[in-house]
């Protein structure tokens, strides 16, 4: 397909972004398989391409297989990946398995299915990976979800806690990688917009949107609208944690502390932050700007 410069730009901004962030976090190897969850929407796609693209250019090679889990919900084109997948010439699965029926049957009329569907879902998806030998699988999981799920633990869960760009699953059989955790989620629509994937609808079960974290993105949204900048320095705050000025005996030896104790800026930390004024925030630098 012909691409607008526009197009070409925003796409070497993503892929910056991506490869930056899987070397900060060193995601991926030298001989690793990696199983790229692709759902349909736009993320996931967007995901998938960049990961193509790196890898013809990456100094280790690396083995990506794409997967789908069609979960049998009612209208879902299951004809729409295989196609794609086939067109593009990537190595795929498809994984049939009818979850939506079990979570219709758990879950009473009107309460939210995200839950039960999601514990579904991680499940099938890493017995995949260990049939097929993958040792790393991706996610789509962007910029923005990180930081939503950091106030969504933050004010509903009572726990200072994010979305990590990289975790070891509970069984320890793999990794887990987000290598899009430094885009920004407006970049990546754009990005699916321009680049025509054919994109999934993510409504096809039904299921009510997670009014939690929908009321979370409200806000988000809105902070971002009156100050531009929020979530990327919330982001950048994850990356920038003190522990000796939190709370947490776990995390720092409060018990222990003393005069002769080492601790990181010690009081400066109360002086006046030196922030720019309200609203004028830098914007994230995008595509478009970074040339």
């Amino acid at each position: 397909m012909e691409r607008s410069q526009t197009l070409q730009r925003l796409e070497k901004w993503l892929l910056r972004q991506t490869g930056k962030a899987l070397a900060d976090y060193n995601m991926i190897e030298e001989g690793d398989t990696v199983l790229v969850c692709v759902s349909g929407g736009k993320d996931s796609h967007t995901l998938l391409h960049l990961l193509r693209l790196l890898q013809a250019r990456a100094p280790v090679k690396f083995r990506l297989i794409a997967m789908n889990l069609d979960q049998k919900q009612p209208g879902f084109p299951a004809e729409v990946l295989p196609g794609y997948f086939e067109q593009i010439g990537v190595d795929y699965r498809i994984i049939e398995a009818d979850t939506y029926s079990v979570v219709k049957e758990k879950i009473p009329e009107g309460k939210t299915t995200c839950s039960l569907c999601s514990r579904l879902r991680r499940g099938i998806i890493y017995r995949t990976a260990k049939e097929l030998g993958a040792n790393k699988i991706a996610l789509g999981h962007h910029r923005d979800d990180i930081v939503h799920t950091l106030f969504l633990n933050l004010l509903f869960g009572g726990k200072l806690k994010a979305m990590p760009p990289k975790l070891v699953t509970d069984d320890k059989a793999h990794i887990v990688i987000r290598p899009l955790a430094y885009c920004p989620e407006n970049d990546i629509a754009r990005y699916a917009r321009g680049m025509e994937f054919p994109i999934i609808p993510c409504n096809l079960c039904g299921s009510q949107e997670n009014l939690q974290r929908q009321k979370i993105r409200e806000m988000m949204q809105d902070w971002d609208r009156r100050y531009p900048g929020r979530t990327e320095s919330v982001f950048t705050a994850l990356q920038n944690v003190v522990p000796s000025h939190l709370a947490d005996n776990q995390l720092f030896d409060f018990r222990g502390l003393s005069l002769d104790s080492q601790v990181e800026e010690g009081d400066m930390v109360f002086d006046e932050p030196e922030l720019p004024p309200i609203g004028s925030f830098p914007l994230p630098v995008t595509s478009a700007e970074s040339e």
